[in-house]
């Protein structure tokens, strides 16, 4: 379907499962690779502006193995809550303030992804609306004592038993929340044109 890009060597830069996963349902062959970078951001950055500056940090981070055939696709999603970034979380403390926070409540999922190549570099945004039901201490401490979301914004992946028992309503994007825009992207790679 975007045999446009064949002439492409496609590299997501990104060390999430999750990522590799929904990008490999496009069938079309990429590579990962993954360089760690800082991802402080200036602290007057809010909502969008975060995910969006992240993404584009982590795609200057890969301009030396760059060359002219290479297209490479970066990322970053926060949960954007009452004005607060949740991150990934620090420890189990940490997750548990930030599920309790969630709790009852609607938050924001937004990923920022930028697509990049020698000539040309677009980045864009999706916020995806999520709905928690009012979670209880336990369903909280049994998602974390069975589940390990440190590696994940807000500290929760929807795709597991909190997304299952906690989601009451998504509007926008599921996938988005599960850390990739793919249809945006998709869409973005077909319309792509150096």
């Amino acid at each position: 379907m975007l045999s446009h890009l064949d002439s492409y060597k496609i590299i997501l830069a990104s060390q999430s499962p999750r990522r590799q996963d929904l990008l490999r349902g496009l069938n079309f062959p990429f590579e990962v690779k993954f360089i760690k970078v800082d991802e402080n951001y200036p602290p007057e950055l809010v909502g969008v502006d975060i995910p969006m500056y992240l993404s584009e940090k982590k795609a200057s981070a890969y301009l030396s193995i760059m060359n002219d055939n290479t297209m490479l696709i970066t990322a970053d999603t926060i949960v954007w809550h009452e004005g607060q970034v949740f991150n990934k979380p620090k420890d189990r403390a940490d997750a548990s303030r930030m599920l309790k926070s969630l709790s009852g409540k609607t938050h924001q999922v937004i990923t920022g992804v930028t697509i990049s190549t020698i000539k040309k570099r677009k980045t864009f945004h999706v916020i995806s609306e999520v709905r928690f039901a009012s979670l209880t201490a336990e369903e909280i401490d049994y998602y974390l004592d069975n589940y390990h979301p440190y590696d994940k914004a807000g500290a929760y992946g929807v795709q597991e038993w909190i997304g299952y028992v906690g989601v009451e309503h998504i509007e926008g994007s599921y996938f988005n929340v599960m850390g990739l825009p793919i249809q945006r992207l998709y869409n973005e790679l077909k319309r792509w044109k150096d």
